[in-house]
């Protein structure tokens, strides 16, 4: 059954504590949340503790490849207090998808950690953007890793159509490598990202994609203006998606 998240990067400025951040999400009517940036500076038995209390479920959480390569077993233990299993790397330079050699070392290390990874049973998937579109060999880098790697894909998924890629195509062809997918929507002419909905992602076909190769989390993320009064509608419109 395919469920709803945010991405808490989406209130990353909203002056809150963090209990109290959860608490809106939930009110809002999320069923989980994905972890970025903050959540590092609290205490991981606390947050599962808002967790508990206010029913959301830990959808993953991106984490930087430097965190797990250099402070692994902190970084696993860490997760565990809160109840997290699902590991997403949200960033790898446009370097690394605009060079063979710089590729297929992107594609080892990951390689690496999804495998100290699961022997801890957590999962490790990659989150794109538009960079990793780079032309690599006449063709987009991003591609190439997908073709030549067996991680598993977080999509972004306003991203892959602000790349000029077919997102719908993309999930299809995918399939339950995309367990999380981002929904961010995006005005393909001005090349701007604006609220859910109110884009050209064809929703619909994205969710429909989504659910028929296995996925199990659509996660909402803005990076607009006001993002604590997006909530309401955001949770609404994804809970028609799932």
């Amino acid at each position: 059954m395919v469920k709803s998240a945010i991405q808490l990067y989406t209130l990353r400025n909203v002056d809150l504590p963090f209990d109290g951040l959860l608490e809106h999400v939930a009110d809002a009517g999320f069923g989980g949340v994905e972890f970025a940036y903050r959540v590092i500076d609290e205490d991981p038995a606390a947050v599962r503790g808002t967790l508990e209390e206010t029913g959301l479920e830990a959808a993953g959480a991106h984490v930087p490849i430097e965190s797990l390569e250099d402070e692994f077993d902190d970084t696993v233990a860490f997760y565990g207090t809160i109840g997290c299993d699902e590991f997403v790397v949200p960033w790898l330079d446009e370097e690394h998808f605009s060079s063979r050699d710089r590729l297929e070392d992107a594609i080892d290390r990951l390689a690496t950690l999804e495998d100290r990874l699961a022997d801890r049973g957590v999962d490790l998937h990659y989150h794109n953007h538009d960079h990793e579109y780079v032309d690599l060999e006449g063709g987009p880098g991003f591609h190439a890793f997908v073709d030549e790697s067996e991680i598993d894909l977080e999509l972004d998924l306003g991203f892959v159509l602000k790349a000029g890629d077919d997102p719908v195509e993309l999930l299809r062809s995918v399939g339950d490598r995309c367990r999380l997918a981002h929904v961010k929507d995006v005005d393909t002419e001005s090349g701007e990202l604006v609220r859910v909905g109110t884009g050209d992602l064809d929703l619909e076909g994205c969710a429909d994609a989504f659910r028929d190769g296995g996925g199990e989390w659509l996660i909402y993320e803005y990076e607009g203006e006001d993002p604590l009064a997006s909530l309401p509608d955001a949770a609404a419109t994804m809970d028609e998606l799932i």
